[in-house]
């Protein structure tokens, strides 16, 4: 206990002289743009405003007899949830929403929040995600990757009916615009008549529109790309590239670091990027009797760290949200303006059809389970039961 409260000094402090420095270069935070010399209090408040996770210690051991905290191993499952929680504040609250200390938020900040508590019945608790993880060859109390907690976000989101996303995982470097349509379009996204009359006025129009001229029937989709770009190095082609998804309007941010080292990038400076580090081992905080999350752990309040590009560990994944079918189509037609057309090395590949050598695209759906929201699973004992299906349905 006592390292441990060193630890959260150092990283204080080391937080607290990490200041930006005097440039005019613009700063890119999410599809954000800042200029330090005009407005860098609001770059710092547009960062604070990022739910921010953390090691966490004194929780209920996962399983029932496992670890009670993740110290040493939950950074990329720390990272994978800031990514995941970026795209529920944009799903519920907007991108533009900001968080200020001992300001009342809305009900729908709070039940975000209680959805990644460090509970077994949180359905993106620690306690979930690594047990989650199993099934993906990962014992518990073991690292991850980019790609392994994509996939454990996947599936753990098909019992996620509150926030109701549709979660793509791209594969072979490859984005198919046909899946990602009929996965947002499939018919849990509304009901049978409600799907089968918006999916016919699509088909005559191109896009569902309602009255008010927003699209309806979509299915929220975080689109999640797992890349490798480069051998032991990041290769420099691809910078420029990796950069401009930063500026995207419906950038998640990467998930990312070093060896063993994860990090949650959320923007770039130059040649820097910017993220927030979940090394820092905080205890355990739990909700209220009224509901409410005492939040002031679950924001990072200091400047953020910056790392060169050039340091970055060539294995990581992209991020981006599409609450609507407009903004997914928006990011096709800036991923071909701004990465693919420019590239003579490509990043990933955005193809329109599904590659007929692959195996069929199925929409995965719910295995029959009662559950909503972050009730999500009684008891762990049934995500191993149900791991099986959800091989089956992951194809």
């Amino acid at each position: 206990s006592v390292l441990s409260r060193y630890e959260n000094q150092i990283t204080i402090l080391s937080d607290y002289l990490e200041e930006f420095p005097e440039t005019d270069e613009p700063v890119w935070i999410l599809g954000r743009q800042h200029h330090l010399s005009t407005d860098k209090s609001k770059l710092l408040l547009d960062i604070s405003a990022r739910l921010w996770f953390t090691y966490r210690r004194k929780f209920s051991p996962i399983g029932g007899t496992g670890p009670s905290s993740d110290a040493g191993w939950g950074c990329m499952l720390r990272c994978g949830q800031m990514m995941l929680a970026q795209a529920l504040i944009c799903r519920h609250l907007g991108r533009d929403w900001q968080w200020e200390k001992h300001k009342k938020q809305p009900e729908e900040y709070h039940r975000i929040l209680r959805c990644f508590l460090d509970r077994k019945d949180c359905c993106y608790s620690i306690h979930q995600m690594a047990q989650m993880g199993v099934g993906e060859g990962k014992s518990i109390g073991e690292w991850f990757g980019p790609n392994t907690v994509a996939q454990v976000l996947k599936k753990l989101a098909l019992f996620d009916e509150w926030n109701s996303l549709a979660v793509y995982v791209s594969m072979d470097n490859t984005v198919v615009i046909e899946d990602i349509k009929k996965m947002c379009w499939s018919p849990a996204a509304s009901s049978s008549a409600a799907h089968s009359s918006a999916h016919l006025h699509r088909s005559a129009l191109g896009r569902s529109k309602n009255a008010a001229g927003f699209c309806t029937g979509w299915k929220p989709l975080l689109l999640i790309i797992p890349l490798r770009l480069g051998i032991n190095h990041i290769n420099p082609v691809y910078i420029d590239a990796f950069k401009e998804c930063f500026k995207m309007p419906q950038s998640l941010g990467a998930l990312g670091g070093k060896p063993n080292n994860a990090y949650y990038f959320i923007g770039f400076l130059g040649n820097e990027l910017i993220y927030l580090d979940p090394h820092t081992t905080q205890t355990f905080v739990d909700s209220e009797e009224n509901g409410t999350v005492d939040d002031q752990s679950f924001h990072c309040q200091q400047a953020p760290h910056r790392m060169k590009i050039m340091n970055l560990d060539p294995s990581v994944a992209l991020g981006f949200f599409c609450k609507e079918e407009c903004d997914f189509d928006n990011w096709c037609s800036l991923v071909q303006k701004e990465i693919l057309k420019q590239q003579s090395l490509r990043m990933f590949e955005l193809v329109q059809k599904h590659p007929p050598h692959w195996p069929p695209f199925i929409p995965p759906t719910k295995p029959e389970v009662t559950t909503t929201g972050a009730e999500l699973i009684e008891s762990t004992d049934k995500l191993f039961e149900l791991e099986e299906e959800f091989e089956i349905l992951s194809v």
